[in-house]
């Protein structure tokens, strides 16, 4: 059998994601062209016109891969993990990861909460982004019914807080540059659950 790996080179509409990925987290989307994204993802114009409707397209699947990305880091740090409390804390550490990733530029908060701050009220982007929000509450709820003996009000009531709590840490962390308040916020909720 041979050692030898055959790599599947990327689309246009892979590369134009990636590429879109790293000048809207740096530049943020106002401050990305379309035309740096072209030359970055080494494309001709016209590729990203074949595989996205418009720049607000390209936004949104952009908004989509991030939420993709933080599902993936999540489902790989719950595989770890067996206890509802180890769960909920499971949320804490996706993010951790997510701040701790290697950006070009550094850490600079929540990519999500970032584009969202720039797009306009109705703006599907920020649906996508409250989606995401949405579904990282629902998550900490469900680990925290359980944790709690199923008591569903009582745990939406609780996942809110510590939504709260992740959601300032994680803004305040990209004004730092790093993680540690998101691990420090971790260390807070892991407090809080064992009282509850």
């Amino acid at each position: 059998m041979s050692d030898v790996q055959i790599t599947v080179p990327e689309s246009a509409r892979e590369r134009l994601l990636r590429a879109a990925a790293v000048l809207f987290y740096e530049n943020g989307i106002a401050g990305t062209g379309i035309d740096a994204i072209v030359e970055r993802a080494g494309v001709a114009k016209k590729s990203l016109y074949n595989n996205f409707a418009s720049k607000a397209d390209l936004v949104n699947q952009y908004l989509q891969v991030r939420h993709a990305e933080w599902l993936a880091l999540y489902d790989k740090r719950l595989a770890k993990v067996h206890s509802p409390k180890d769960r909920i804390l499971a949320v804490f550490d996706a993010y951790q990861d997510h701040a701790e990733y290697a950006y070009e530029r550094g850490f600079r908060g929540c990519g999500l909460l970032n584009a969202a701050a720039e797009l306009t009220v109705g703006d599907i982007g920020r649906q996508a982004v409250r989606v995401h929000k949405e579904e990282v509450e629902r998550l900490l709820a469900d680990h925290l019914a359980e944790l709690i003996g199923g008591d569903r009000p009582r745990a939406a009531k609780i996942a809110r807080q510590l939504a709260f709590l992740l959601e300032g840490a994680i803004t305040r962390a990209g004004l730092e540059g790093n993680s540690g308040l998101v691990i420090e916020a971790r260390a807070m909720a892991s407090d809080l659950l064992e009282i509850l």
